[in-house]
């Protein structure tokens, strides 16, 4: 009998929703307090995770979540650039799949 495999979960910090980890995208901050997009999910610092939805996104971008997560501020550059990885890769889920 094959085992089941576990599937990783995480909250989204925008909506509050539990999901799995591959549908989600980690922001980190480093102990230098730079906020960056970490695609592999491995970089060290605080991370915290949000859907590969661009609404989300923009959500986040008005609310200025990353600024309460973090406790720094965040500047709009960053949102921008979160929100064009955010298209990108939801692009590339619809031109490729799940493949990644």
């Amino acid at each position: 009998m094959v085992k089941q495999r576990k599937i990783p979960m995480r909250k989204d910090i925008v909506s509050g929703e539990m999901m799995p980890k591959k549908e989600l995208v980690r922001i980190v901050k480093n102990k230098e307090n730079e906020i960056s997009i970490d695609p592999t999910g491995k970089k060290a610092g605080r991370g915290a995770y949000i859907s590969l939805d661009v609404a989300i996104a923009n959500k986040a971008k008005e609310e200025h979540t990353f600024n309460k997560a973090f406790g720094i501020k965040v500047t709009d550059e960053f949102y921008d650039e979160l929100i064009a990885y955010v298209d990108h890769q939801v692009a590339r889920k619809e031109l490729f799949g799940d493949a990644r």
